[in-house]
């Protein structure tokens, strides 16, 4: 029986050398790879983003940030630690660190194309 071993959400993005530098130098992902000019690989641990030179519906944007409709969920251990290293490296983080009633501990950060991605730890 086949099964997953990793899933990457695709964003698309305005300017992919603006948000490779954004992800490597706020949040501390590392590049995997650069396909052309317009697609790219990034991770952090286990998690990864792929990244698409496209033009994005700003109206779609918008409701997701109003709704604080995520982007991609980050399932991590020690988030505090992760948390005060965004912080300091000026990550905009758009909701603090906060326990929630379903048992995690998370925070959100949104990216410069208003991507939003949610930190968390079970705890």
């Amino acid at each position: 029986m086949a099964k997953i071993l990793n899933a990457a959400p695709q964003f698309l993005v305005e300017d992919l050398g603006k948000t490779l530098a954004f992800y490597e130098e706020r949040l501390g992902f590392t590049r995997d790879f650069v396909y052309d000019d317009f697609y790219a690989s990034l991770s952090l641990g286990g998690g990864r983003i792929h990244m698409k030179c496209a033009t994005k519906l700003e109206a779609e944007r918008s409701h997701r940030k109003a709704g604080e409709h995520l982007d991609a969920f980050m399932e991590v251990e020690g988030v505090r630690e992760l948390h005060d290293e965004l912080a300091a490296r000026g990550a905009p983080i758009t909701r603090s660190l906060e326990q929630r009633p379903w048992g995690n501990l998370d925070f959100y950060v949104e990216d410069p194309d208003g991507y939003i991605l949610c930190f968390s730890e079970s705890t």
